[in-house]
């Protein structure tokens, strides 16, 4: 099959088109058909997308972690996902990834594809909208009528965060480049402040939820915006520090994990039209090292996005 690998850990240069060995089914998994594969800023400097889950190298590595694809097969046992059926989800960190023709994944963490979504739209939610379910229901227990606050917003985590939020009915302030601020409040931010111009901390105050994809600085005045008791979760970096506890604040950082379950009540939100996908760009495979360039650049509305396959357009 044809895949990208790397053969040494770091950046967009590492990136390589080639054959690649068509991967083998572990107990429980499916082999997919990939139709199209969203990519992620950072992944190629994360330690999982070179290891196993024991550390052990396993170079060449193929990257991507979001598909939308074709059930080829599924190892015996396997209950729910059937060959022929056309899926969506987020793969495991440790395995070889989805810039490929073939994956083996996990079965249980496919979802059926929503209805009203193509390939390319598909493969643009997985990641995304997972990491914005979790850090808002499951890590920050965000209520309807509070106030969040998402830095980032026009990235891929961002555009479904803030739809996910203002469907459960917070009150949604966004940062992002100004550029951005018309997608975002059709998107259903009530107020969008350009972090170019504007501090953000200045603007407001009494945030019950801050949801941080940016870290370092951005983080630490995040701080002094939440009300107490306010939580501020962070997908960025790998750990937090913890603020002082006189602030009456607390702060999570977690990493999205797959799930079918979840997944199945986005793709119904999205089928319902509550939520809509955001795709920037969309490159072949072949061209997936400039795909990657592009994902450290500025100005991007969305996700990028490759296509395996002419089936998904």
């Amino acid at each position: 099959m044809k895949a990208i690998r790397l053969h040494a850990q770091g950046g967009p240069e590492q990136v390589v088109f080639e054959d690649a060995p068509q991967p083998t089914l572990r107990a429980g998994d499916a082999l997919v058909r990939v139709l199209a594969s969203g990519l992620t800023r950072g992944e190629l400097t994360w330690g999982p997308t070179y290891t196993d889950e024991r550390g052990n190298s396993r170079v060449p590595t193929i990257p991507g972690h979001e598909l939308c694809g074709v059930v080829e097969a599924v190892a015996q046992g396997v209950v729910g996902v059937v060959a022929g059926e056309t899926v969506y989800g987020l793969t495991s960190f440790f395995r070889d990834g989805t810039a490929a023709e073939y994956v083996a994944v996990t079965a249980a963490d496919l979802a059926p594809k929503p209805e009203t979504l193509d390939a390319i739209g598909a493969a643009s939610v997985p990641l995304s909208a997972l990491t914005a379910w979790q850090a808002l229901f499951d890590h920050a227990n965000l209520q309807p009528g509070q106030k969040v606050l998402i830095h980032g917003a026009a990235g891929g985590v961002g555009v479904f965060a803030v739809q996910i939020a203002r469907w459960h009915g917070a009150r949604v302030i966004a940062t992002a480049g100004g550029d951005s601020a018309d997608m975002l409040k059709g998107l259903g931010a009530e107020r969008v402040i350009d972090y170019r111009s504007q501090a953000f901390e200045k603007e407001v105050s009494d945030v019950d939820v801050v949801l941080d994809s940016i870290g370092g600085d951005t983080r630490q005045r995040s701080w002094r915006v939440l009300r107490r008791s306010g939580v501020l979760v962070s997908i960025a970096g790998e750990s937090i520090e913890q603020p002082s506890p006189d602030l009456g604040v607390r702060g999570i950082f977690f990493i999205v994990r797959p799930s079918r379950h979840q997944l199945m009540e986005i793709g119904g939100l999205i089928d319902g039209g509550f939520i809509r996908t955001v795709v920037d760009r969309v490159f072949p495979l072949a061209q997936a090292r400039q795909a990657f360039e592009m994902l450290s650049e500025p100005g991007k509305h969305g996700k990028i996005v490759l296509n395996t396959s002419d089936a998904a357009i």
